[in-house]
């Protein structure tokens, strides 16, 4: 396993297990405790996702001590404000099982979520949540939480894959020291990811499965990624990939399937430098 520091000190695996979409709670416990006995130890969740508690559970008979798992869940749009803020993460916490959330996200930039991040701001100086975050936030949303704000996001969690790689926000993450997390790295199958020529082409030289060479590419841009899996093989396929290395040629290759274009949010940055004067 690799390992990134988050910009409070804390340390992330940098790949993890995503239970999004698993709502059978005895079926998600089921899959988080095979994620555990494959190497899994960062596990992300979110209110809206109705399974923390399969996530607390499987922690308590993993027998594994807290301290070596990494947890994130997310508060909910209709929790975003001050008091709301306070009382859904209480329920995640209750639901989860555990004295503190290693990583806590605020799920989307909708309604009073300044109200919210002061509220996760209290929780975190409290030490019940180890690192706080955002998820789904555009550049300029970021930079003004940044700017106006006493504690500094620690993650943006975003949608990213090969065919929407999101360069220009790595590397305006790389210069405000918020870490880049990666939401469906695999583009969830589409426009047949898994049967693309070069990825196959890659898997073939590096004798890695186009899932581990995606996987790879993401890793070797300094990206967290939580892939997710109901198979078993799938899982520690996915989570072993930290014996090869992809060259800059091969990097360069996969930078170019690159197509799918996120909305160009640089004119709103550059009005919000403005209005604050830097």
């Amino acid at each position: 396993m690799e390992y990134i520091k988050l910009n409070n000190g804390i340390i992330i695996p940098q790949i993890g297990f995503g239970v999004c979409g698993f709502t059978d709670l005895k079926a998600c416990e089921d899959i988080v405790l095979k994620a555990v006995e494959s190497g899994y130890r960062l596990f992300d969740t979110a209110a809206i996702y109705g399974n923390e508690e399969a996530i607390g559970n499987a922690i308590l008979k993993s027998g594994i001590p807290r301290n070596e798992f990494f947890i994130t869940s997310k508060l909910w749009v209709t929790d975003n404000s001050y008091e709301k803020a306070k009382k859904g993460f209480d329920e995640s916490l209750e639901k989860l099982q555990l004295d503190y959330i290693d990583l806590y996200l605020i799920h989307r930039p909708l309604g009073d979520y300044y109200g919210a991040w002061k509220a996760l701001t209290e929780l975190y100086k409290e030490g019940k949540i180890k690192a706080i975050g955002v998820s789904n936030f555009f550049d300029d949303r970021l930079y003004d939480l940044i700017y106006n704000t006493e504690v500094k996001p620690a993650v943006n969690q975003i949608q990213c894959h090969p065919f929407m790689q999101r360069e220009d926000e790595r590397k305006l993450y790389q210069e405000w020291d918020v870490q880049l997390q990666a939401w469906s790295p695999f583009a969830s199958g589409m426009n047949h990811l898994f049967d693309n020529e070069l990825l196959k082409e890659l898997s073939y030289q590096y004798r890695k499965s186009v899932g581990q060479i995606i996987l790879r590419w993401h890793i070797q841009r300094g990206i967290v990624v939580i892939p997710q899996s109901h198979d078993d093989k799938r899982m520690k396929e996915n989570i072993n990939i930290f014996d090869f290395t992809l060259s800059d040629e091969d990097m360069n290759r996969i930078a170019a399937l690159d197509v799918k274009k996120v909305e160009d949010t640089s004119y709103r940055l550059e009005s919000l430098k403005r209005v604050y004067k830097i």
